[in-house]
């Protein structure tokens, strides 16, 4: 089991990390791994950490292989699947970039993307806290799309966070920013109310949405198209009871 608790001080120079959480997604492991190096080769100073939800297929012997390969890949594993949010919030405490960026492993996400999100960050200095990727053009049969239209409707008319899509999987953030936000199961549909709560600004970049490249959803039902009841309400109170953040400097002599 590897330790997730700090970043490694050896690796300072890293400036984005790319956190891909999968499980049972062996065969879409090589072809999305391209694609990322494709569109960040020469871009940024990078690597990619691929948290391993448990899975039970060969996902993590091809990430072995992949990573004999790339010196810049990384692969944390959970022991038993823990869900999305889990393995999201394990690869971004294992992350040594200070921009953190994530998508989806079953090839929907276009790492295409990844640039104008990681862009909208560095250009929108300290104000901005999250980079939204905001879907068009969706593969997803019409079921899905209308469960998912329900489902933001509902979260952005009690949260108000001003925000048409969260559950596209393209997303960078400043790591310190994520790791400020309290912790639960489902955070990462949360994350543009919890980000605004803390006082930054979101920016939103529209992405394309694909087919997965093979595959069914490993996910379930629940984790992708509802928003929890009882989710929903605690941030609705977490927001409700924030407080503003007092200003802080060192008294010195």
């Amino acid at each position: 089991m590897v330790s997730v608790d700090l970043p490694s001080s050896d690796t300072a120079a890293t400036a984005v990390s790319i956190v891909v959480p999968v499980r049972n997604e062996a065969d879409n492991v090589a072809p999305l791994i391209a694609e990322i190096a494709a569109a960040l080769d020469s871009r940024w100073i990078y690597e990619i950490i691929y948290v391993n939800d448990g899975s039970t297929d060969a996902t993590g012997e091809r990430l072995v292989a992949a990573m004999r390969q790339r010196g810049n890949l990384r692969q944390i594993r959970h022991a038993t699947s823990s869900g999305q949010s889990a393995a999201v919030r394990s690869g971004v405490r294992a992350a040594r970039g200070a921009i953190v960026a994530t998508l989806d492993g079953d090839g929907q996400n276009n790492p295409a993307f990844l640039p104008d999100l990681i862009s909208a960050i560095e250009k929108g200095g300290e104000r901005v806290g999250l980079a939204a990727g905001q879907r068009v053009g969706r593969k997803d049969t019409g079921f899905k799309k209308i469960q998912s239209r329900i489902a933001n409707a509902v979260r952005n008319a009690i949260l108000r966070d001003g925000t048409r899509d969260t559950g596209c999987g393209l997303k960078a953030f400043r790591r310190e920013v994520f790791l400020a936000l309290p912790y639960f199961d489902g955070l990462h549909r949360f994350l543009p109310a919890l980000v605004r709560r803390e006082g930054y600004e979101i920016a939103y970049v529209e992405v394309t949405d694909r087919p997965r490249h093979s595959g069914v959803s490993n996910y379930g039902f629940f984790d992708r198209l509802w928003i929890g009841i009882m989710d929903l309400a605690g941030v609705w109170w977490l927001i409700r009871r924030k407080k503003p953040t007092p200003a802080v400097t060192e008294v010195t002599l």
